[in-house]
């Protein structure tokens, strides 16, 4: 059995894979700003509301892990923030609110969570294959993706940072899977995937990825989107 922390779990991937690990027998903290109920009342899954853009809403997780779980077996930074405009009409608060979410909160996440990493602990980031240097980009999702490419630098530099102790970090940069995030960014798009499908993968990896790869990003894409 092993403590898994996921963000973004009220929708999509990040609700699909909080129930996989659960009904598998592992121990969840499942952060999202909101909380859909069979989360709530499945016995292996502790809910907390958390606005990952407020730093101080991440204390909760800290008072969690002092209080219950003293160790953290694996992260899945899954949450996600996506604006869609034209470059020109995507202001600095645009940039802000999503590289909160998705920069921002890695970090914090991650700061907070280190006490209680051990040796042999992976932390897996969800990133997009827009940010991938040299992958096709889309017009309106400036924000969105150059954000995307940050985080993979983040766990890049992480990976170093921390190998001496056994933590592994790792990315996985998807492409499309049929997601209300997709339908905000491809309106009208049919991805090939199902989030219950990329969960499956992501479960998979979170727990046995770590054994082969440590700094690494994995494109994990059957389809442009």
């Amino acid at each position: 059995m092993k403590n898994i922390i996921i963000t973004g779990t009220s929708r999509g991937i990040g609700y699909e894979l909080a129930l996989k690990f659960a009904n598998e027998g592992h121990q969840v903290l499942a952060l999202s700003r909101k909380t859909p109920q069979t989360l709530i009342d499945n016995s292996n899954i502790t809910c907390l509301s958390v606005d990952l853009s407020v730093e101080s809403d991440l204390n909760k997780v800290q008072d969690f892990l002092n209080r219950s779980w003293k160790k953290v077996d694996a992260i899945v930074h899954n949450a996600g923030a996506l604006v869609l405009k034209p470059f020109s009409e995507t202001t600095v608060e645009d940039f802000e609110r999503v590289y909160k979410v998705n920069v921002f909160g890695v970090a914090s996440l991650t700061r907070i969570c280190l006490p209680f990493l051990e040796k042999g602990s992976h932390v897996v980031t969800i990133s997009s294959m827009g940010g991938i240097q040299g992958s096709m980009k889309f017009a309106g999702l400036s924000a969105y993706s150059s954000s995307k490419g940050a985080v993979i630098t983040l766990s890049e530099l992480l990976s170093e940072e921390y190998k001496e102790r056994g933590i592994a970090f790792n990315v996985l940069a998807l492409g499309s899977v049929q997601t209300e995030m997709l339908a905000e960014a491809f309106p009208g798009y049919e991805a090939p995937l199902s989030a219950g499908q990329m969960a499956d993968y992501i479960y998979d990896f979170s727990l046995t990825g770590n054994r082969f790869y440590n700094g690494k990003v994995l494109q994990v894409s059957s389809s442009t989107p």
